[in-house]
């Protein structure tokens, strides 16, 4: 098999094989702990290896050379129908371990597949039933007819909306039920969600500044972009892989109290209890709350849940929900996190921060990470906790 080694082609090689390799490596992990997410990414890095391949081997060459040529038009190497899917298919996974896709989500997978079957008809009818080359009598690869790669756009747009939308629906479903929602808001997810833009991007200047479309091999800039993207991609991916994997992953801590079958439901049914008028019982119940919140000092508890809370109290999450987001006007996550600052505040009152860190009386208040309680202690008062006790020592210097 021939393959010329040009600056170009040897670049592209090198990621072409990485993507491949850190691809298996991260099926192999995920097989071996059952892990759908590193299954999904795994595709997803193959996708985007096949889908680089065709620059690679054209710089290689092929796309001169007879046999070779033809392989490479009747090979689908660019499936990006499928790229989007997969894409909102490994969120999924990631957000919600426990998911599983259902007959109604294989139909995501449909356009992907109508263009396979097409591929296979020119290959059958080209190779077998004519005399004569008909499909690709023009000398072009199908992968790059501009309805395609339109249409892939397209689709890719579509499912970064879908994505970003079920990213959306999962930070408020776990801020209504955690309150160690910023644990499990995942750092990874706004990333992978920044990569997919960024592809998109990519995508768009592509179309945009080529208009001698077709002349695919004055755009290596394009090429390499993708790659470095893919790369990056592949490096992050399996160390968020590995950290699932692993007791220092949060697989186990979203689906007790969110099973994968809410990443599905209509946000409608959130709407309809927000929009019901404040009643005398959720008044109540948000005094119960309080007065339990202070008596037991639940909030001390870094892994509080709503359904944990709700079985403290004798009554059901809706209700919890219900009386905290209309008596308060907070989320759970946010409701909690003001008990754990007043506390704090209380021993800075005290003066527990003369004799121990910041960081240590805030993980004995409840909160479990020095960037969490940053954010919760500036969202609620408007300043850090270093700039709230400075201004503290200079009030009681004034005194």
């Amino acid at each position: 098999m021939k393959f010329g080694f040009g600056p170009y082609s040897s670049i592209l090689l090198v990621f072409f094989f990485h993507l491949v390799v850190s691809g298996a490596l991260i099926l192999k992990l995920g097989l071996e702990h059952r892990l759908r997410s590193a299954q999904w990414l795994s595709l997803v890095l193959v996708l985007v290896a096949l889908y680089i391949s065709p620059f690679m081997l054209g710089y290689a060459g092929w796309y001169g050379m007879d046999g070779y040529r033809e392989t490479l038009f009747y090979l689908p190497l660019q499936q990006i129908l499928f790229i989007g899917p997969v894409f909102l298919f490994y969120l999924k996974t990631l957000l919600y371990p426990e998911y599983s896709p259902s007959k109604r989500d294989q139909l995501h997978f449909l356009p992907g597949s109508l263009y396979l079957l097409y591929s296979l008809v020119v290959f059958i009818f080209d190779v077998f039933l004519f005399d004569q080359v008909y499909f690709y009598q023009d000398g072009r690869d199908k992968d790059f007819d501009l309805w395609y790669q339109i249409a892939g756009f397209i689709s890719m747009i579509t499912y970064f909306l879908l994505s970003l939308r079920l990213y959306q629906r999962y930070r408020r479903q776990i801020f209504d039920q955690l309150s160690y929602a910023e644990e499990v808001a995942y750092n990874w997810v706004r990333n992978f969600l920044l990569i997919f833009l960024l592809i998109l991007i990519l995508r768009a200047l592509f179309f945009i500044i080529n208009p001698e479309w077709g002349e695919f091999g004055r755009k290596f800039w394009y090429y390499l972009s993708i790659s470095i993207v893919g790369y990056f991609l592949a490096i992050r991916g399996y160390r968020q892989s590995i950290l699932l994997s692993t007791s220092l992953g949060l697989r186990n801590l979203v689906p007790e109290v969110m099973p994968p079958a809410i990443a599905t439901t209509d946000a409608t049914t959130r709407e309809a209890s927000e929009s019901e008028a404040l009643s005398e019982d959720h008044v109540q119940l948000v005094r119960r709350i309080e007065q339990i919140m202070h008596r037991d000092h639940l909030y001390q508890n870094s892994t509080l849940t709503l359904s944990g809370l709700a079985e403290h109290l004798q009554t059901t999450s809706k209700n919890i929900s219900q009386a905290i987001n209309k008596g308060t006007g907070l989320n759970f996550n946010d409701y909690v996190n003001r008990f754990r600052i007043e506390a704090f505040l209380q021993e800075i009152e005290a003066g527990t921060h003369e004799q121990h860190t910041l960081l240590g009386i805030a993980i004995s208040c409840g909160f479990n990470s020095k960037s969490t309680f940053n954010r919760a202690f500036k969202k609620q008062l408007g300043l850090s906790p270093n700039e709230y006790v400075r201004k503290h020592r200079q009030g009681g210097a004034k005194s």
